[in-house]
């Protein structure tokens, strides 16, 4: 699976943004996607996660409330719409895809390039 995560930019807090992660190469709907973020100097964390047939989902606490996950499998993309955003939320923000649903960033075989999300306050 290639995934192509795009909708990045710089936001003022109490702002919105939508991300994108566009798959393609294999059957997208057979696989849980994750969206993870990594601030300059930390670790990747979770941010979010979303099975495959969509029924579940699953949120750092940091962002449930504020952030929604979703996906079209019409479409092969997997959406996370953030909004009250918050200065501590600025990372590069990756999408991930595997077979199993998971919260840590070692669950995920697959993983797009990142984009980068900044909140000024």
């Amino acid at each position: 699976v290639q995934l192509q995560a795009s909708g990045g930019g710089v936001v003022q807090a109490g702002g919105s943004l939508r991300l994108s992660c566009a798959a393609s190469g294999r059957t997208f709907s057979g696989y849980a996607a994750g969206w993870f973020r990594q601030a300059p100097g930390q670790e990747r964390e979770f941010v979010a996660a979303i099975t495959s047939g969509r029924r579940y989902t699953y949120y750092a606490d940091s962002v449930k409330g504020r952030f929604t996950i979703s996906r079209d499998n019409a479409e092969n993309t997997v959406f996370l719409q953030m909004n009250s955003l918050k200065p501590e939320d600025t990372a590069v923000y990756y999408c991930a895809a595997d077979k199993v649903t998971g919260v840590t960033p070692r669950e995920y075989d697959y993983w797009g390039q990142g984009t980068l999300v900044t909140v000024s306050s």
